[in-house]
């Protein structure tokens, strides 16, 4: 493409870049192969209870079974580490990785909010949005669990469903980096998220460095906000209209994949 003449309104050439940017629809096969790769990764950072460690054959079936691509590549380095651990040591990194590691944490809002009152509104609206959906999760993780995220996107689409992923890009870009740093396997299943999703800006790059190294906002607030809504302004959190609920599980299961 031609370099635009200085003369072309600043508005046509934000426009003509918002176009570049913008993808053509997704075939029914093409969705379909893209849902498998969101439930796979939701799967994969799931607690490696006794039921997931069990059904590691299946899982790595399923993975080696997927049209080659560089989120296919990344699910297969992880699913060839997993399968090949013990069930202790594998449960002791999960733990050490995400429970005990602030930066690495799967809870989303966290690098957008910290501990501050303004999380616990955007664990509601998260909440909202999924309701609004028509899917309701069983309340065994909040919201903003990256499991539950990916799980949403698989159900709904690369459109809203994919939004709170998108919305949370330089969160998920700062696990990526810290999963890397502690040369975590786990890096390789952010890997495979993060191309299925708009290539990270400048803006994205610079806030990520800096929120490494100042950390979120913090305030000993705690979450009580979260489904209660007692620190919202009157009128300023409406909630949508909440659709039928769906027959689909939570979370996927690895019986979701035979």
């Amino acid at each position: 493409m031609s370099p635009l003449p200085a003369t072309v309104p600043e508005i046509v050439r934000t426009r003509i870049r918002a176009a570049t940017r913008r993808r053509a629809p997704l075939t029914p096969r093409e969705a379909e192969d893209r849902a498998l790769l969101l439930r796979l990764m939701s799967l994969l950072l799931q607690y490696p209870d006794a039921e997931l460690v069990a059904a590691r054959p299946v899982v790595e079936a399923t993975v080696a079974a997927l049209d080659p691509s560089p989120a296919a590549t990344e699910l297969a380095a992880f699913t060839a580490w997993s399968t090949a651990q013990e069930s202790d040591a594998l449960e002791q990194h999960y733990v050490e990785t995400f429970d005990l590691r602030r930066k690495s944490s799967l809870y989303l809002t966290y690098y957008l909010h910290g501990d501050t009152r303004r999380r616990g509104m955007a664990l509601l609206a998260l909440a909202q949005r999924y309701r609004a959906a028509g899917w309701d999760t069983d309340g065994g993780e909040l919201p903003d669990h990256l499991p539950v995220a990916l799980e949403f996107a698989a159900l709904c689409g690369p459109g809203p469903g994919e939004a709170p992923l998108r919305q949370h890009r330089r969160g998920l870009e700062l696990i990526h980096r810290a999963l890397t740093d502690t040369k975590s396997p786990y890096r390789h299943v952010l890997a495979a998220l993060l191309s299925l999703l708009p290539p990270a800006t400048e803006a994205d790059l610079k806030a990520v460095a800096e929120l490494a190294a100042q950390g979120p906002p913090n305030e000993d607030v705690g979450l009580d906000p979260y489904g209660s809504g007692e620190f919202a302004p009157p009128g300023t959190f409406v909630p949508p209209e909440q659709a039928p609920p769906t027959l689909m599980p939570p979370l996927s299961s690895p019986e979701g994949l035979r």
